[in-house]
């Protein structure tokens, strides 16, 4: 895991696993076959090994007549799976009712495949552990659950031309990739434009960003670069940036124009 407070959860969680088993009488099959997982799973889980799925944690509660403490744990355990330097965005991503994003190097996650994803991670460095690779990808298809929320946030993303060319986990998952941006650009509370590299005039050379705002709060700016990450929360910080994307919205292709430039890019392939 990267960073050491999550171990230190997950090694916490486990033991709380491990002595509510052992209280019932339970041996790691017979929970694992009452709960519906592997017995590798579950001794995983305990050993601190691997972050259990909310599926996971409210059955055992039960099983295990735990009362809710481990049920209470759920949501640290949720946002384990996401590196240190993300969490604090993602718990304001999930409540936003609007969010915009500017991309230069790779998709923003919310837009990503699954197979995209795996891609980005399996490419990181030094190399993640396939078990970690795995918890990331679940944890970022988890986050496209804000497509569904209801009332819909607003959603807009201005993605650099070059980002949409390149092949990463090679050209079938670019189709794929494409394609969903297709999809989810038709929906009404989703924007989706391309800035083309022929523009000479481009506000964004500063690189990506995200400006979020949470239900009844103010607007957030956010970066992340090198897995480190900057969180803004100055309204005399965040104004310039929410200006700076403002004069990208206005330079890049508009949303139709946009997914016509898509479809042009998925017919090259």
């Amino acid at each position: 895991m990267a960073g050491t407070d999550s171990s230190a959860f997950l090694r916490g969680l486990g033991k709380q696993l491990k002595l509510l088993r052992e209280r019932a009488g339970l041996t790691q099959a017979e929970l694992a076959s009452r709960v519906g997982y592997s017995t590798e799973q579950v001794a995983s889980v305990e050993c601190g090994r691997r972050i259990p799925k909310p599926e996971l944690i409210d059955k055992a509660d039960e099983v295990l007549e735990a009362g809710g403490l481990l049920k209470a744990m759920k949501e640290e355990a949720a946002h384990a799976r996401y590196p240190a330097f993300f969490r604090d965005a993602a718990r304001i991503e999930s409540e936003a009712v609007e969010l915009y994003a500017y991309d230069t190097h790779v998709l923003k996650g919310l837009l990503q495949t699954e197979e995209y994803a795996r891609a980005i991670f399996r490419m990181d460095r030094p190399l993640l552990d396939e078990e970690i690779v795995d918890q990331r990808v679940a944890a970022r298809m988890e986050r496209q659950a804000i497509f569904s929320v209801r009332p819909a946030p607003l959603l807009g993303f201005v993605i650099e031309e070059s980002v949409l060319r390149k092949p990463f986990g090679g050209k079938q998952v670019l189709r794929g990739q494409l394609e969903q941006l297709l999809l989810i650009g038709e929906k009404r509370n989703v924007e989706i434009q391309v800035m083309p590299q022929s523009r000479e005039d481009n506000a964004g050379v500063d690189g990506p960003l995200t400006l979020m705002t949470p239900k009844g709060g103010e607007q957030l700016a956010y970066f992340e670069c090198q897995g480190h990450s900057t969180l803004l929360t100055d309204r005399e910080d965040v104004r310039p940036v929410a200006a700076r994307y403002g004069i990208i919205r206005a330079q890049a292709l508009n949303p139709r124009e946009s997914l016509v430039f898509i479809e042009k890019l998925l017919g090259e392939l």
